[in-house]
């Protein structure tokens, strides 16, 4: 009885300081890999754009969304882009030209910057990076200079819209995203 108590606290004096070095995180559930082509992405402020406009012009250019979500064009003003896609913002400009300025007019919306992702935790060179279509979590983490030698290379956590999840090395990330590589202890 005696030896019976002895091994089972020896196994808890072993198993419970190595559950207690698991990275922060782990438990909370995967990352959903959604649909990250450009049909799908939806704007918001920091993206650049290329808007031409058939016919006129003086109407085609190089737009940003500004901080309140809105691209400001000739003749129509603000229009909202934060939350749409590419293929909305087209039909709403058309719409809004139609309306007394050009008759049947055709909108072409082209991302030529997309917004920043931010990485941090374990890498080499933390911080503001680029997004580039079709980014995965291992294409971040070598933009950011690789791993440090303490980085748990298994998953990495992602905060996405608020909402903090785990991520694998081949899940796809967006612009906005927040990374943390996590600390491994073994």
């Amino acid at each position: 009885m005696r030896s019976t108590i002895r091994m089972a606290l020896a196994a808890l004096a072993v198993i419970l300081p190595l559950s207690a070095c698991s990275s922060g995180g782990s438990g909370l559930p995967l990352l959903e890999s959604a649909k990250t082509d450009d049909a799908n992405y939806r704007l918001g402020p920091g993206d650049k754009l290329h808007i031409q406009v058939l016919g006129a012009e003086d109407l085609t250019g190089d737009y940003a969304v500004g901080d309140n979500g809105t691209v400001s064009s000739p003749l129509i003003g603000d229009i909202k882009a934060a939350g749409l896609t590419r293929a909305q913002v087209e039909r709403e400009m058309e719409r809004k030209l139609g309306q007394g300025y050009i008759r049947n007019p055709k909108v072409s919306v082209t991302i030529l910057a997309y917004r920043p992702f931010y990485i941090y935790g374990e890498v080499t060179k933390p911080g503001e990076y680029p997004y580039a279509s079709g980014m995965r979590v291992m294409s971040a983490v070598a933009t950011a200079g690789g791993f440090t030698y303490r980085a748990n290379e298994g998953y990495v956590l992602v905060t996405r819209n608020g909402e903090q999840r785990r991520a694998l090395p081949n899940t796809p990330i967006q612009p906005d995203d927040v990374i943390r590589v996590p600390e491994r202890y073994f």
